[in-house]
């Protein structure tokens, strides 16, 4: 199968990123330069060079051209996106290690986000994602088991927790909060934290039309980690 021209320029300036022949802040070759190299269309390489901005892999600066971004792992602020194709977006490899899957007790403060009775049964998933084969999200997740009774036969080496969701109870709404923390010892052994590491913490719940489906708590190394985003603003 023929790999598509955009594809070919994304995984093109990956492979200089990943090589170190283009470090950070390193200017990248213009749209025109890049579409009399792949032979295509201003356009195609124009949406390489988005997509690529979109994942924090690129920074375009107005009027001075596109550059290579500070080498952070990027997540967008503004959507809900999956971890394993974001992952493999950058061009990097993905695997998780499912730590525990299990139904377990609701407390108040779960009870409370998903809208539950205290010591109702509620579903609850421990994996740890991987990039590189290195430990970039550990993801702590708690799921209504009234709007998705199947949670827990799922086979999370195949389908990350937000894919199955994303079908069983379709996604309406999200908040997130996003707060720096200290990792306890645990933490540090998990994520190969370096010493006195602060970590960055995304709160998540989720919606689908019947209620609020699940809470997580996506725990993530600050020194390898990032959030982003960019919206329009109109009159």
């Amino acid at each position: 199968m023929v790999t598509a021209k955009f594809e070919q320029i994304k995984q093109y300036i990956c492979q200089q990123v990943e090589s170190g022949q283009w470090q950070e802040n390193a200017k990248v070759p213009s749209e025109n330069s890049l579409s009399d190299q792949f032979v295509c269309s201003r356009m195609t390489a124009r949406r390489a060079i988005t997509e690529l901005c979109d994942i924090g892999l690129l920074v375009r600066s107005q009027g001075r051209g596109t550059f290579v971004a500070t080498l952070k792992s990027q997540s967008s602020l503004l959507e809900i996106k999956n971890i394993a194709d974001e992952i493999r977006t950058r061009g990097h490899q993905y695997n998780v290690e499912v730590l525990d899957i299990k139904s377990i007790v609701a407390s108040e403060d779960v009870a409370i986000t998903l809208g539950m009775n205290v010591g109702d049964t509620v579903f609850y998933s421990s994996l740890l994602h991987h990039e590189n084969n290195q430990p970039m999200q550990l993801e702590l997740r708690y799921v209504n088991p009234a709007l998705v009774s199947n949670y827990l036969e799922n086979d999370f080496t195949q389908l990350t927790p937000h894919e199955f969701l994303s079908m069983a109870a379709p996604l309406t709404e999200a908040e997130h909060i996003i707060e720096a923390m200290m990792p306890d010892n645990e933490l540090v052994k998990l994520l190969q934290l370096s010493f006195n590491e602060p970590c960055l913490e995304i709160k998540r719940r989720t919606f689908s039309s019947k209620g609020a489906v699940s809470f997580a708590r996506l725990i993530h190394p600050s020194s390898r980690f990032r959030v982003g985003g960019r919206f329009s603003v109109s009159n």
